[in-house]
């Protein structure tokens, strides 16, 4: 750690939060300091049960493409897919700021209850508090999930081996953009709209379909890098992404270059990550180009032994190494 106190980095998904979970917080709770899951996957009488929970301070609110009603139900539900999980059930808690207008919480409470309904899980339990005028952005909601991991599904970025095709489920980077557009009035025309939706039908649909799946991962907080970054740590794999396989919206990738930003470290929250093996990956993009939300499903690269590292090969046969990111591009994006 380089520093004694919190800063807003460190819950960016960059270099500092991931010395905040791997020095303080993982090793103060017992749990294991590399790979952290999106959510845990315990065994429960009758079967095995996903556990997940997720907090959102995105600022603004509303936003194209979506809300902090819709984003909490979605990041949730996604973070449960990512263990292969069936989602089920939501709990909801709602740190309101005094002075909120009420038909705001209105919105967001019905993009909850659409949202929900939408993924197909019920929200069984949940909790209010109000704090002073000052000291909250309107709404900060926290959210709990649970599903089922069906029997034979068994999801672990430890599983990847030199070979698996890394795929994408769509474009990268869009979210974050849309915030920022949204946050600093940036006035792109049309508005860069949220990528923000259920990824859950999709990871389905590929364990329906026979697909190994040997990792899972949702590309939010430090992009697309974190995200790899993660895989490739658990895994001890090299990943190999082509350039000119990396979908990215001419929209975002107008935005980043005017703003100095890299969409491949910009969040996503409607977006997956997967490894499989070679000989599945045809099926794989069948499968996902037939759902709605993954119909621009792509191979964007291969693991390969080597020392755990993201590296970006160019079209050129030049290689670069992606790295995180010390600080944060853009906080308070989920």
């Amino acid at each position: 750690m380089t520093t004694e106190v919190v800063r807003l980095a460190h819950g960016g998904g960059g270099r500092l939060q991931a010395g905040l979970l791997d020095e303080v917080i993982l090793p103060a709770l017992g749990a294991r300091a590399c790979g952290a899951p999106d959510a845990a996957v315990l065994d429960a009488p009758g079967g095995r049960l996903a556990l997940t929970t997720d907090s959102f301070v995105v600022r603004p609110l509303f936003f194209p493409g979506g809300d902090i009603g819709r984003l909490a139900v979605h990041g949730t539900v996604n973070d449960l897919a990512m263990a292969g999980a069936r989602p089920l059930w939501l709990t909801l808690g709602l740190i309101l700021e005094e002075g909120l207008p009420l038909e705001d919480l209105r919105r967001v409470l019905a993009s909850v209850s659409a949202a929900a309904e939408e993924c197909g899980v019920q929200v069984v339990a949940g909790d209010t508090k109000v704090v002073e005028a000052g000291h909250g952005d309107g709404v900060y909601i926290n959210t709990s999930g649970a599903g089922v991991v069906p029997d034979g599904v068994g999801i672990e970025p430890t599983a990847i081996r030199p070979g698996d095709v890394l795929l994408a489920s769509g474009d990268l980077g869009r979210h974050g953009v849309a915030i920022l557009a949204a946050r600093e009035n940036l006035g792109l025309e049309p508005p860069v709209p949220s990528d923000s939706a259920s990824v859950a039908a999709a990871v389905a649909a590929l364990l329906d379909a026979g697909v190994a799946v040997h990792a899972l991962r949702d590309p939010t907080r430090g992009g697309a890098v974190a995200a790899l970054q993660e895989l490739a740590d658990a895994s001890g794999c090299r990943l190999v992404l082509e350039d000119e396989a990396i979908p990215v919206r001419e929209d975002v990738r107008g935005a980043c270059e005017i703003l100095g930003l890299d969409p491949l470290h910009s969040a996503c929250e409607g977006r997956f990550l997967a490894a499989v093996p070679a000989d599945h990956a045809e099926q794989a993009l069948a499968v996902l180009q037939s759902v709605p939300v993954t119909r621009d499903a792509v191979a964007i690269g291969r693991a390969v032994a080597g020392d755990p590292a993201v590296i970006r090969r160019l079209a050129t046969g030049v290689e670069r190494r992606l790295v995180l990111p010390a600080g944060e591009q853009l906080p308070r994006i989920c």
